[in-house]
């Protein structure tokens, strides 16, 4: 089977990591078109011998990329397209249609209760959303949590499909060798205790509720960031008002997949992936209040930390008893504070993949993927649907 990929734009986020892992092991002859942003993770497909192609969309707006897309999918003698995040959702949905691709296959990576991607889930952004999906086969779901919000937004179950994010568990590994050498070169002692928290540095994922947590926790304790994003400054800025700057390190963006040296602001570390700096910290705090996953967590969990998380569903949907490791709080700075004192205070432990981190094993899931694929190549061409003029607020936003 010959696949074409599509996706907004492929620097280092949770969406374009998970894309980039997954076609390390879909047995499926795949292509990759971003429409922005060829950042770290399109160096990385390359690296892996994945075609990548940039569209040079201009905008959301710039629908001159939409011919230029068609014509890609007719040239490629594609089986399948298949679409990641919002944005280019829409557009490969559409023009996939008009090139004529009979199998349609979207991942709905990051749809919350209130936001997707960020955006608030306006009538118009929902009303858009579904006249694109009606142009797909199959809509894959990374969570059974999202696949029920798809469900109440009014997409057909037959045609949602649960396919959860999976890692590599064997890179997460604990590696007492990288702990060391990471610890280091950042200038942390061994005998510091050290908070991680991992994601994009965006309001929505309140990383603001850990420093505060600091300010009330002991001198040893430091706080490791892990990402990018446009909420560094005001991170930043909060650690100073709060007197613990100096006890804050800020990694930047790293690739799940080493490449080459991925750089960051702040106290780097050259060369060092996130395998590498969870095996520095001593425990990973998740405050993001709305998830449509939880991929941080599983990956924490992976590397046999203890993991405090406000909202999961990668964990919450497992069955009773196999979320051992992970523990599950309210959302406020003194919680966690207390949380991460019992951590603390619990001592060390042995650093092994819990099951959690098992049961979303990537081969599993490339597997499931491949089922769904399968499914789509052989089922009915998808009706038109109505045409109807999307409300202004529908257009997807920047």
């Amino acid at each position: 089977m010959k696949a074409l990929h599509i996706i907004t734009g492929l620097g280092v986020g949770g969406a374009e990591q998970q894309l980039r892992l997954l076609l390390r092991h879909l047995p499926a002859s795949c292509d990759v078109v971003t429409l922005t942003n060829p950042g770290p993770v399109a160096d990385g497909l390359t690296a892996d011998g994945v075609r990548v192609i940039h569209l040079g969309m201009s905008g959301n707006r710039d629908v001159g990329a939409l011919p230029r897309l068609v014509q890609l999918i007719r040239g490629g003698g594609y089986d399948l397209v298949h679409t990641h995040l919002y944005r280019a959702c829409l557009y490969g949905r559409i023009a996939a249609r008009l090139a004529g691709t009979r199998a349609v296959v979207a991942t709905e990576h990051s749809l919350g209760n209130s936001q997707m991607e960020g955006r608030p889930l306006t009538a118009g952004v929902r009303a858009l959303y579904l006249t694109g999906e009606r142009l797909g086969r199959a809509t894959v779901a990374v969570s059974p949590s999202v696949a029920e919000r798809l469900s109440r937004w009014g997409v057909p179950r037959r045609r949602i499909h649960v396919v959860p994010n999976g890692i590599d568990v064997e890179r997460f590994r604990f590696d007492p060798r990288a702990r060391i050498a990471v610890r280091r070169q950042l200038g942390l002692p061994d005998d510091v205790f050290v908070v991680g928290g991992v994601g994009r540095l965006a309001a929505g994922k309140r990383f603001d509720v850990l420093l505060h947590a600091l300010a009330a926790l002991p001198g040893d304790v430091r706080l490791l960031l892990v990402g990018g994003g446009t909420d560094e400054a005001r991170l930043r800025a909060t650690a100073h008002e709060l007197g613990v700057a100096e006890r804050v390190l800020f990694a930047g963006e790293r690739p799940h997949l080493a490449t080459g040296t991925a750089t960051g602001t702040g106290a780097d570390v050259e060369g060092a992936d996130l395998p590498a700096l969870l095996a520095a910290m001593d425990v990973l705090a998740s405050p993001s209040p709305e998830e449509a996953f939880g991929l941080a967590v599983v990956e924490g969990l992976a590397a046999g930390l203890p993991v405090l998380y406000v909202r999961c569903p990668a964990v919450e949907d497992l069955p009773p008893g196999a979320s051992c490791g992970a523990l599950r709080v309210q959302g406020d700075p003194d919680t966690f504070a207390r949380a991460l004192m019992r951590a603390r205070d619990a001592g060390p432990r042995t650093r092994l993949p819990l099951d959690a981190a098992h049961h979303y094993s990537i081969t599993r899931s490339a597997d499931q993927l491949m089922r769904v694929y399968e499914t789509a190549a052989s089922g009915p061409t998808p009706r038109r649907p109505t045409s109807r003029r999307p409300t202004r607020d529908a257009r997807p936003r920047e």
